[in-house]
């Protein structure tokens, strides 16, 4: 409580907008603050469900993943967007993944003592996609599941360091993740503070990163039709979702990629 008094303290001071709040313009332009700093407010508390995913927490001020938690559920908002503006800022440990996901398709939920193990994870996805093997409340005391969102996703990563950004940059910070490579590279130091923004209307994407535009595709562009039916080839369920996007309206998510990651300035507006 005390870092967050001096932080709001020296704000004032120094003129600056505080960390979690909406300006007086943001609030005319119809801006929606979906993280207060102090709470899971606005979001699907995992404490809360049943059984509780102790996956997030909130600390000094930021959303922020427990890393190597035992379920690696995504943090879903409670409100869904269909067109919408979005911003958040981010930072991410040494080597680590996350991201933001959007026009969420399905969920699908995993447990790890159901899924196919023999089968690729794309496979894995599509298994349980279509046979819901995995039910929350089976899952046993101590054992861990994960819920997949299906979806388009904000990389958010060290680029300089994970392997999957190494990958190239389709896999970059900020890419729209291995569908649409981002067109410079804008990420900051891994540790330090990072500005981003999606701009979402029907089809049309744009990606921003530290006030640069490094995405501008549609989410049924040739190359992301193309990236789509490559990685999901073997699972045709995944891939129709993906191709087709039926559902419109959505959650947006945090992604929990085992690593250790923290967001803050949430901020969301609908554009309809």
């Amino acid at each position: 409580m005390r870092s967050i008094l001096l932080a709001l303290f020296f704000a004032l001071a120094a003129g600056a907008q505080v960390a979690n709040t909406l300006s007086p313009e943001e609030r005319a332009a119809g801006w929606i603050l979906l993280f207060d700093g102090t709470s899971f407010k606005g979001w699907i508390d995992p404490n809360l469900k049943t059984p509780p995913v102790h996956a997030w927490t909130v600390q000094d001020g930021c959303i922020k993943t427990v890393p190597h938690a035992a379920t690696r559920e995504d943090l879903m908002s409670a409100a869904k967007f269909r067109d919408f503006e979005m911003k958040f800022e981010w930072k991410v440990a040494p080597g680590a993944n996350s991201g933001v996901k959007y026009r969420i398709q399905d969920l699908v939920l995993m447990d790890h003592d159901q899924v196919r193990k023999d089968l690729p994870f794309e496979r894995q996805v599509e298994f349980e996609y279509r046979n819901r093997p995995s039910k929350r409340e089976a899952v046993r005391p101590g054992g861990s599941y994960e819920e997949y969102p299906v979806a388009f996703e904000y990389q958010v990563i060290d680029s300089s360091h994970h392997p999957d950004a190494l990958r190239g940059p389709k896999y970059r910070a900020a890419a729209l993740y291995s569908m649409s490579p981002v067109t410079q590279v804008a990420d900051r130091a891994v540790g330090e503070w990072n500005s981003s923004r999606i701009v979402l209307k029907g089809r049309h994407v744009e990606h921003w990163l530290n006030g640069v535009k490094v995405v501008d595709t549609h989410l049924d562009a040739p190359e992301v039709r193309e990236s789509i039916e490559k990685r999901w080839r073997d699972a045709p369920g995944i891939r129709k979702l993906l191709l087709e996007q039926p559902v419109a309206e959505s959650p947006v998510a945090l992604q929990h990629h085992v690593d250790e990651a923290w967001y803050r300035n949430l901020k969301i507006r609908r554009l309809e």
